[in-house]
């Protein structure tokens, strides 16, 4: 069964991921690499790596918060209470990103619901509704299914967190605060580094989400890579470099979590001996 699901897993990965890069691998290099010049000259695709870079960072980091504020309160909850908490997160993990979208344009959108209350209270519903438009808008859709994903993954670590060493810092006169900082951080922050790097690296590379609520309005990569290969652009060799380059920023951000995760099972590995 082990030799089979290891199997399954090398078939999955060649699939899904070796084979895609072998494809974009040639065209990338068709001209002789000059793409990559273009790619890396173009003042455009500068400012959407940037764009890219810091819209995963801040979306990452804050459903990382957030996301991890809520795992805290599943470990508290009754198992009954506890269920139906998980049940609703995993709500929006089972829409499309173009389904959520259209609910938070439907939602906060020129005639959406909340803003036309927020409307009834004086507010412009001109320029309320134009915020959803925006990157700070775009982020904040994005939360809203990045953070079920944290939360959902960091549940085991405090559920299964033993809390005698935050309990006898207590004991020995900490305060509540500085116990917390000294016992529980540690012990948990590379697996919420970990998820905010994984999370951020989702916000980097989606493009559906952002293809339905900005459309054009925000430069991303995903949205800019879109247009190369779309019904206006023909630099194929162009867009199979900016593929590439995104892809190895996603990776980047993955590795960076994977070494502080590494990190700490050297540690304590080594203080197991």
């Amino acid at each position: 069964m082990r030799r089979f699901g290891g199997l399954a897993a090398w078939a999955f990965l060649l699939l899904f991921f070796v084979l895609p890069l072998v494809a974009l691998l040639p065209e990338a290099f068709s001209d002789g690499g000059s793409a990559f010049g273009r790619v890396f000259g173009d003042a455009l695709f500068l400012g959407a790596a940037r764009n890219t870079v810091l819209l995963g960072l801040v979306a990452g980091g804050v459903s990382a918060l957030v996301g991890t504020a809520i795992a805290i309160e599943l470990a508290r909850q009754p198992a009954s209470r506890r269920q139906w908490m998980m049940t609703l997160l995993g709500l929006p993990l089972a829409f499309s990103g173009l389904v959520i979208a259209y609910g938070f344009i439907l939602a906060f959108g020129r005639a959406g619901l909340v803003t036309q209350l927020l409307a009834m209270l004086g507010a412009d519903p001109a320029y309320v509704g134009s915020w959803i438009y925006t990157v700070g808008g775009l982020g904040f859709a994005y939360a809203y299914y990045l953070i079920p994903r944290v939360a959902l993954s960091l549940y085991p670590v405090f559920a299964n967190f033993d809390e005698r060493p935050l309990l006898a810092a207590r004991t020995l006169g900490a305060s509540r605060l500085r116990a917390f900082w000294d016992t529980v951080v540690p012990e948990v922050a590379p697996s919420v580094v970990s998820s905010a790097c994984l999370v951020a690296a989702l916000a980097m590379g989606t493009y559906g989400t952002a293809l339905a609520l900005v459309g054009t309005q925000v430069n991303i990569l995903p949205l800019l890579l879109l247009a190369k290969v779309g019904d206006g652009g023909g630099d194929f060799p162009a867009a199979a470099a900016m593929s590439l380059v995104l892809l190895a920023i996603c990776v980047i951000v993955l590795g960076v979590g994977d070494v502080i995760t590494s990190r700490r099972e050297q540690k304590s590995l080594e203080g197991g001996h």
